[in-house]
């Protein structure tokens, strides 16, 4: 699949809001239990400090997004945070290592100096794989840190890497 990585623009918010349930609803990576509504998730976007989209170049359809944003305030503010999502039909297709690679370029250029993941799932062995792959340091492990959607709790990792 050919890839266009972009930011995104105010009609892409629909396909993210879909996508981003879509992964809220798997309940196996994302921390949130709640379906963002249409106007949660304009507010949501509209808040980031960076909003990247990925298009498939054939079909023009939204397949994938990531968000920045600082990890924290004041002192800690040059340390960002991501999220990122693919759309299910596009998972196994690469898109992921795309956004993290293109978010890596971007947090650097809004002059954050880390990029920081606070709860990597650790089933979530493709994520941890490319992490790994694109150079993360894993920071830790905290023992049952997320609740699975089947009611189980799995550990989180915590990874970072400097820009």
């Amino acid at each position: 699949m050919d890839i266009i990585l972009r930011e995104f623009i105010k009609k892409d918010l629909p396909q993210m809001r879909m996508i981003w349930n879509e992964v809220v609803e798997d309940g196996i990576a994302f921390p949130q239990m709640e379906l963002l509504s249409e106007e949660e998730a304009e507010d949501f976007f509209g808040q980031q400090s960076y909003n990247g989209v990925a298009v498939d170049a054939e079909t023009k359809e939204l397949v994938g997004f990531y968000v920045l944003h600082p990890n924290n305030v004041g002192r800690c503010e040059h340390i960002a945070n991501g999220s990122y999502a693919v759309k299910r039909s596009a998972r196994g297709m690469h898109v992921g290592e795309r956004l993290v690679g293109d978010s890596l370029r971007r947090a650097k250029e809004i002059g954050f100096h880390i990029l920081q993941f606070n709860a990597v799932v650790r089933t979530n062995y493709s994520a941890i794989y490319l992490y790994e792959k694109l150079g993360f340091t894993k920071l830790g492990v905290i023992p049952r840190g997320f609740l699975m959607k089947d009611g189980k709790y799995e550990d989180i990792i915590l990874f970072y890497k400097t820009l």
